[in-house]
């Protein structure tokens, strides 16, 4: 797989964006793609890998049970989701069966697009997973933990021990900002937030005209 993402990152200038749960990550990738960045959402992508009726659904209700589709026949994302992370086992399961098709189809995606456009790829795991391998550059969210905990708890709904256990079953924010090139700290404004994402962005608009 290494191979193909290299290979993705000699035809497609791909910048990566990353950032643990509740960190801003689809904020910042909203003022990329206000910004002129084609942005490639792994969730939604994930999402679509499981739409009724694909192979995807279709093996997790055979390895997890029927309980977790809803009337409709779509997955109940909610209710799996408060299975497998609390049980990491679960939820490497579950990985084996979604990560194939999200891989594939993010790679037709990324391929569909402009060869001369900056193509954003949103990924969680855009490290644990090897997706950095094909970007030219690595963006990273970041707020402090309790920060981190209060948005999930607001935004999402989830009880506090529930939030908990989304933020423990990802591997720590340190992980990520370690190899990340750029660091976009969402603790503040949204106007702070915006003007380091500008900033990262003309900057790397700059090596995208020039080559780099």
């Amino acid at each position: 797989m290494t191979e193909s993402l290299t290979k993705l990152r000699q035809l497609r200038r791909i910048l990566g964006l990353s950032g643990n749960i509740a960190t801003g990550k689809s904020t910042v990738g909203n003022m990329l793609h206000k910004l002129g960045g084609i942005v490639i959402d792994a969730d939604q992508v994930s999402r679509d890998c499981v739409a009724p009726g694909t192979p995807a659904l279709a093996r997790i209700a055979d390895e997890f049970g029927a309980q977790f589709l809803k009337p409709d026949g779509s997955l109940d994302r909610k209710a799996l989701g408060a299975l497998v992370f609390q049980n990491p086992k679960l939820l490497g399961k579950l990985e084996t069966i979604t990560h194939p098709a999200v891989r594939a189809e993010m790679r037709a995606r990324i391929l569909a697009t402009p060869a001369d456009a900056i193509c954003v790829i949103e990924v969680i795991k855009l490290f644990e997973s090897g997706w950095s391998e094909a970007c030219r550059q690595t963006w990273v969210t970041y707020c402090p933990p309790a920060l981190q905990l209060e948005r999930l708890m607001r935004e999402r709904g989830l009880g506090e021990a529930e939030a908990q256990a989304r933020i423990a079953a990802q591997n720590a924010q340190a992980d990520k900002l370690a190899r990340a090139d750029v660091v976009i700290d969402t603790s503040g404004s949204l106007a702070h937030t915006r003007a380091q994402v500008e900033r990262a962005w003309h900057s790397y608009v700059t090596q995208h005209r020039t080559g780099a």
